[in-house]
This record gives C-alpha cells, sequence and structure tokens, in this order.
C-alpha cells in the first residue's frame, strides 16, 4: 500500500449561469495517459474558466493530488505506473473528499461497481460527449461547494446524530466516517423519513442531475452505507428497500 507523502448526452438539470459564477476557477486535476483525450479536455476545461492539471500516469496524478489539493478529479483507469483503481481508493484512505469522475474505456458493470465501491462519485465510459463531461463537472463541483440547502440544525435518527453544517454523522458521539456522498444520501433519506424515496429521487437529490437507465451508483452507495452502519450499530436495521422503487430510511431494532 501506498504510504501517503509530506507536506452520452443526459438532460442535466442545472443553472448555467450560476455554474459559471460559482465554479469559475475551480482546480481539476486530470489523470489520462491518451494524450489526444487529456489535451480535448484540458482545452475545454480552461475554455469553460476551470482551471485544469494534467498528469499523464497514475504516481504523477497522486503526487500533484498531494501537492495541489484539486477541487475535482477526472481519473482513467487503464494508466502507467499506478492503475486509477488504486489512485482512486489511496485518494480516499488519504482523506481527499474531492469529487472523483472516473473516465474509461472499461464498459462492464463490474468496473463501475468496483469503481464506486472505492469511492468514486461517478463513472462515464469512452467515447463520451464533452458536454455531458463538463456537465458533470459542474454539477458535482457545485453539490461539493453548496452544502446543506435546508437548515442546518442537527437531526437525531434513533441512536444517530446527524450534523449537516460539518456534513458528519455520528454514535455515541463518535464520527460514522462517512464519505460525502454516503452521508448527502443519509441525509436525503432521513429528511423524507418515513416516505420511500425513488432511486431518480435519489439521484437527483445526492447527484444533482437526472439518473441514466441501468446506473447503480444509487444501490451501490446504500449498500456501503449500510455496511458501515451495520459495523457500528449491528443491533439497529435503518435503510429498508422497496423493490422496484427505492430506498426509506427507518430505525428498526
Amino acid at each position: 500500500m501506498l504510504q501517503p507523502a509530506a507536506g452520452t448526452a443526459a438532460a442535466f438539470c442545472y443553472n448555467r449561469a450560476m455554474d459559471r459564477n460559482s465554479e469559475t476557477g475551480a482546480r481539476v486535476l486530470l489523470v489520462e495517459d491518451d494524450e489526444s483525450i487529456a489535451e480535448s479536455i484540458e482545452y475545454n476545461l480552461k475554455k469553460q474558466g476551470f482551471s485544469p492539471l494534467r498528469a499523464g500516469d497514475g504516481l504523477e496524478g497522486l503526487r500533484l493530488l498531494r501537492r495541489m489539493k484539486p477541487d475535482l478529479l477526472i481519473l482513467d483507469l487503464m494508466l502507467p505506473s499506478l492503475d486509477g483503481w488504486k489512485l482512486c481508493e489511496q485518494a480516499r484512505q488519504e482523506g481527499f473528499d474531492l469529487p472523483i469522475i472516473i473516465l474509461s474505456a472499461r464498459t462492464s458493470e463490474f468496473d463501475k461497481v468496483q469503481c464506486l465501491s472505492l469511492g468514486a462519485d461517478d463513472y462515464m465510459t469512452k467515447p463520451f460527449g464533452m458536454q455531458e463531461l463538463l456537465a458533470r463537472v459542474r454539477a458535482h463541483l457545485r453539490r461539493a461547494r453548496s452544502g446543506p440547502a435546508e437548515p442546518a440544525g442537527r437531526l437525531e435518527a434513533g441512536p444517530i446524530t446527524i450534523d449537516p453544517s460539518r456534513k458528519e454523522a455520528f454514535t455515541g458521539g463518535v464520527s460514522l466516517g462517512l464519505t460525502p456522498k454516503e452521508f448527502a444520501l443519509l441525509l436525503l433519506l432521513v429528511r423524507k423519513s418515513p416516505a420511500p424515496v425513488s432511486r431518480e429521487q435519489i439521484y437527483r437529490g445526492v447527484w444533482g442531475y437526472e439518473m441514466l437507465h441501468g446506473d447503480r451508483a444509487v444501490d451501490v452507495f446504500v449498500r456501503r452505507l449500510r455496511k458501515k452502519l451495520a459495523e457500528r450499530l449491528p443491533e439497529y436495521r435503518f435503510l429498508h428497500t422497496h423493490h422496484g422503487f427505492g430506498y426509506r430510511f427507518e430505525v428498526k431494532s
């Protein structure tokens, strides 16, 4: 394990003017070894007002991540020196909570689920639409920076305390160690409780845009959140499945 160093287009619902004002200048780290793809993405990021950083292999990408602290990471999987899976995993282990978008020619469901399980927030397959990529970048940055849209008072959900202002959930005063997406999922379900929430509603609320047909991200993140809750609070069940629809939050012992 590496040790930390020192020191297709979809219908996205976003406000372009708001995006330009709030995301202009954001640092986007692109780790891609295909020079033509990297140059095209870099050019379009600059054109939209972002500040792109480029790395051609995984180790260089990790060094830039540690040194430059970017706002978002676009990551290929098949990279020299350190592959994208390991880089994604390492970034999360080191505590980087920036949005991570996987951009890969690998199209299997296994690869998508594995990347999401390692901590990626999104997965796009090559060939891709540049405008879709840029829209996803804006959506992730907007959600990462906006914070909760509702009042940020603490919520009590059985043995869980949720603090929206800190984007953390606790039990017995100890953090549950949730990633930003896991926290956003928990907060959404608790605020909607006891009503069930559809997968499409969850996707819009947590990811900020419309769910594509066949996307498994919601199910992957529910599974991850369930695992963390079960490890800390095995005597309770919190996330309940509504088959063919979605999920609801309810405390049951």
